[in-house]
């Protein structure tokens, strides 16, 4: 099943150049993305079906060159769950706008330019989940970046230029920090390959390993919006088109994390800075948290709770075990469906009321009640309630946390148990003034606990309401279902994450597939000391 790895990224490719060149045919340009995103689907479950049933990790070598001569693209586990997982996501996304576009016309997300790129995005993030070496996971990045840069700023208006703007210029600092990191790994260890790198950065002095660590940490932080490196976020994605707004806060931030969690378990397993990661998460938690409960744009809350949950998948990385690292894989593949789902269903409440503002919304209960039903599922989900997938992957996590149980480890508990009380609190909050109060209640209310909340000048901004198309309810709706299915598949699901979590763990299962030259002695001294941190 080798010869399925590159398709995975070849075929939005092909499909983005083709689309490109219908560009002046309209239904024609929507049928290939629409099939493009559909084969995608196809061989990423091929993916996925090969190397959890098969058990092997498939690799493939550029030109047929081995390891570290040829260019590595290696599917494991790990990488299979986040393939199929995006694909779900990018077709489900892609099948809104359409809808959106039949509705507005393409005002919002020109056909000519967004389905083009949207597609050379698709081919960026499978890329990154599937390089076997840093230099093919900075193109990755690169592809989806540039991408992202037309994406954000569709329609040329002037808050999604200024926000474009912030977003470029923060996605080339951290494009420019990743690529000093990989030239310095290169000149310290002779090599990209990870599984190469791997196995020479242990022999490394370890002020030598933390410095190259600590340059990939940073330059991944900010893709992956770490705190201190997420101010940029909430001002970047709420001006963007809802499909667009969808896509980069389900998945993009995600890569990063992707990236994060293979620098611990792989490339730097013998230098362990997870107590400092510890930290970064709780921070990461408490502040997305804090910024969420004072907004009063359903899209910025939103924003910020994404950051804060961005905290529970590092606090899982921190842990440095199987355990935590299956929970953290878990809840990366909730976050990213929940999270998506979320932001397509605060389009279609914009749609029906002319903003996402909460305190403008009122009674959206009577007057969109399919609507309601599809913020009311996620909003549980995200918010812990059990027995919802958000409720088992922070119990895992927390499980994760209490078998190493030191201290600092139980303050980081009670730092995502707090975390999550507070964004059920927001997103009660939400549903209590945006579609159960009726709109005369709402203007002037204030909260305890919080006061009265504010708009921003973005978030207050009224717009004509519209009719939202069948295609466009129906892809939210199918995503809400994905949310339910990850809750009742919730067993064989959480196995699947606990096997790509074993393979993580020791790394041995990777390096051999890529370089089976590597002695067995490199690769036992590696992880020698490897096991749970705290």
């Amino acid at each position: 099943m080798t010869w399925l790895v590159p398709l995975i990224v070849l075929v939005p490719l092909i499909g983005a150049a083709i689309t490109l060149t219908a560009a002046r045919k309209q239904r024609l340009q929507v049928a290939i993305a629409s099939a493009t995103m559909l084969i995608a689907l196809a061989v990423s479950i091929g993916l996925l079906v090969a190397v959890h049933i098969g058990g092997e990790t498939l690799v493939m070598q550029g030109g047929g060159w081995l390891a570290p001569f040829g260019i590595s693209i290696v599917v494991d586990r790990l990488s299979a769950i986040m393939v199929v997982v995006s694909s779900i996501v990018l077709l489900c996304v892609m099948a809104f706008s359409i809808g959106q576009g039949n509705t507005d016309g393409d005002d919002e997300t020109p056909v000519s330019i967004f389905y083009p790129t949207y597609l050379v995005l698709a081919a960026g993030v499978y890329n990154a989940f599937i390089a076997g070496d840093l230099f093919n996971l900075y193109v990755g990045f690169e592809i989806l970046l540039v991408a992202s840069f037309v994406l954000i700023t569709l329609g040329g208006t002037a808050a999604r230029i200024k926000a474009g703007v912030t977003y470029i210029i923060v996605s080339l600092v951290s494009s420019i920090l990743f690529l000093a990191a990989v030239a310095l790994i290169y000149g310290a260890v002779g090599t990209v390959n990870m599984a190469e790198i791997a196995v020479r950065v242990a022999e490394l002095p370890h002020e030598t390993q933390t410095v190259l660590h600590m340059s990939l940490l940073i330059a991944f932080g900010i893709k992956a919006a770490l705190f201190p490196l997420s101010f940029w976020l909430p001002d970047s994605y709420p001006s963007a088109p809802a499909p667009v707004t969808a896509v980069f806060a389900g998945l993009l931030t995600k890569v990063g994390v992707y990236a994060i969690l293979r620098t611990e378990s792989l490339l730097f397993a013998s230098n362990d800075i997870n107590t400092m990661l510890l930290i970064i998460a709780m921070l990461t938690m408490i502040v997305g948290i804090l910024g969420a409960v004072a907004q009063a744009g359903i899209r910025r809350m939103l924003s910020f709770t994404l950051v804060s949950h961005i905290g529970y998948m590092i606090f899982g990385i921190s842990l440095g075990s199987a355990a935590g690292w299956s929970a953290t894989v878990y809840y990366i593949a909730h976050h990213i469906i929940v999270q998506t789902t979320l932001f397509l269903v605060t389009g279609l409440i914009e749609r029906v009321a002319g903003t996402s503002s909460i305190t403008h919304l009122g009674g959206m209960l009577k007057r969109a009640p399919l609507v309601a039903l599809l913020f009311f599922v996620p909003m549980l989900n995200l918010g812990g309630i059990p027995p919802f997938s958000g409720f088992i992957g922070k119990v895992g996590l927390f499980t994760a946390g209490g078998e190493v149980a030191t201290p600092l480890i139980w303050a980081g508990i009670g730092v995502g148990a707090l975390t999550s009380l507070l964004t059920l609190y927001a997103l009660i909050r939400v549903w209590n003034l945006g579609f159960w109060r009726p709109q005369d209640e709402v203007e002037d209310f204030e909260s305890a606990l919080t006061g009265r909340v504010v708009d921003t000048p973005e978030s207050a901004r009224m717009t004509e309401t519209r009719d939202s198309s069948r295609l466009m309810t129906g892809a939210t709706a199918t995503l809400v279902a994905v949310t339910v299915a990850l809750t009742v598949f919730a067993g064989p699901i959480y196995e699947l994450a606990q096997s790509a979590a074993e393979n993580l763990h020791g790394g041995s299962g990777y390096i051999d597939a890529v370089d089976p030259q590597t002695p067995q002695d490199a690769i036992d001294d590696l992880h020698d000391d490897d096991g749970d941190h705290g």
